[in-house]
């Protein structure tokens, strides 16, 4: 369920902060940040993120497309590591 108009988009704050005091300043520094859910505001625009994923940092470079969407959502969690090995290992072998 989406959050309610009224309220308008979460932005997280601290986040917010360290972004307008980057764009003060004008560093270009990669902004580490473990808010996933936090929504991008048009301030965001031209920055880079470092999204933690529960692993690693992602490096996400946020255009005016993602405005409106969450930082979680491009920096993915789980690993895509194909179907079986198995099944892969015995088409290797029969070629």
């Amino acid at each position: 369920m989406g959050r309610s108009l009224k309220k308008g988009p979460y932005v997280d704050p601290r986040l917010y902060e360290k972004v307008m005091k980057a764009i003060d300043v004008g560093s270009h520094e990669p902004i580490k940040t473990w808010a996933r859910r936090c929504t991008i505001p048009p301030e965001f625009v031209g920055r880079t993120f470092d999204v933690h994923n529960g692993k690693v940092f992602k490096k996400v470079f946020v255009t005016e497309d993602m405005v409106g969407h969450k930082l979680g959502e491009f920096s993915p969690t789980r690993t895509w590591r194909g179907h079986s090995g198995v099944k892969k290992a015995e088409t290797a072998e029969k070629k």
